[in-house]
């Protein structure tokens, strides 16, 4: 009998370890998408799940998990163990809520970085009766009228607002913050004059501006973006340093072995430089970025501190 147990135990463990030296992945991939389907979020991450699905030969699932403006999920997807099964999208919003919400999870030592998919910038429309054509007209018009501007925003502490605040601030101006449940009120009721501007996603601001309905005052990144060609950045037409960039990535829990995060960020970086993958991020309004896990760790780290002083010095509440 003896015998017989330590037989079995034997070949366990040899099963066992057959097991763990199975090359990754040998099983279908989760990743976890913090917010509803249909979103600029879902959308970008079923793109790079298609991708990676092909590359690995393997199928990777988009499981939407929405809540508390993302935390839920990425609560969910930090949380789960570091074997290679488990992804987690994030957009920008991830470096705000650690400011907003109170969270489950240490948002920079909790997770592993292993790519950033896209990049983009917000861009800053108005109702056409506005005047400025560029951010110094705008600033010069908001201090001659503290307070008399209304700037909408898809909801209150989200990274619009934020980015608006941190403009307010630079630029040493008074607006009033309108908040809105959604980016698309937010830019109806810009293109029928109830607020005069909003800083939006090139996606949602770019087809307003082409059809006349919005005039695009500046963009909120270091360059100019090719949709809006004339269009100055922030930065070169009258607030030097402002910098705000809209994008999403992928994440793994705490100790996600190497091999595998090295094996992910090279598909996908390889996916990223593929035309059709540009054409379908740019039907979302970014561009492919890619690059280190370790940069794009340094970027979700960067933006989680420019917004904790944003939200600490403008008193950003949640809703």
């Amino acid at each position: 009998m003896k015998r017989t147990t330590a037989v079995l135990a034997a070949l366990m463990a040899v099963g066992s370890a057959a097991w763990a030296q199975q090359p990754w992945p040998a099983k279908p991939i989760r990743f976890v998408a913090p917010f509803a389907p249909g979103g600029g979020t879902d959308f970008i991450g079923r793109v790079a799940a298609q991708k990676l699905t092909e590359a690995v030969k393997q199928q990777v699932i988009v499981e939407n998990r929405p809540g508390a403006g993302g935390s839920l999920g990425a609560e969910i997807g930090t949380k789960a163990p570091p074997d290679g099964y488990t992804f987690t999208i994030i957009a920008g919003s991830y470096a705000v809520n650690p400011s907003i919400y109170k969270l489950a999870f240490d948002p920079v030592n909790d997770i592993t970085s292993v790519i950033q998919f896209s990049q983009g910038p917000l861009v800053i429309v108005s109702h056409p009766s506005l005047p400025a054509k560029n951010a110094k007209e705008l600033i010069a018009i908001a201090k001659a009228k503290p307070n008399q501007l209304n700037y909408a925003t898809s909801g209150q502490g989200s990274i619009v607002h934020l980015a608006t605040e941190l403009f307010t601030m630079m630029a040493g101006i008074k607006m009033t913050h309108i908040p809105y449940k959604g980016t698309g009120p937010a830019v109806t009721d810009t293109m029928a004059g109830h607020t005069q501007l909003l800083w939006g996603s090139a996606a949602a601001a770019v087809p307003q501006v082409k059809n006349g309905k919005l005039k695009a005052i500046g963009v909120t990144t270091m360059k100019r973006i090719p949709a809006l060609p004339d269009v100055p950045t922030v930065n070169e037409s009258g607030l030097k340093g402002y910098d705000v960039i809209l994008w999403h990535g992928l994440i793994g829990p705490k100790g996600l072995p190497q091999p595998i995060v090295e094996r992910v960020n090279g598909e996908l970086n390889k996916a990223l430089k593929a035309k059709d993958m540009e054409e379908k991020l740019a039907a979302d309004g970014v561009a492919p970025a890619g690059g280190t896990p370790q940069q794009f760790g340094a970027l979700i780290k960067r933006d989680i501190d420019t917004w904790a002083k944003v939200v600490k010095q403008a008193g950003v509440k949640a809703e």
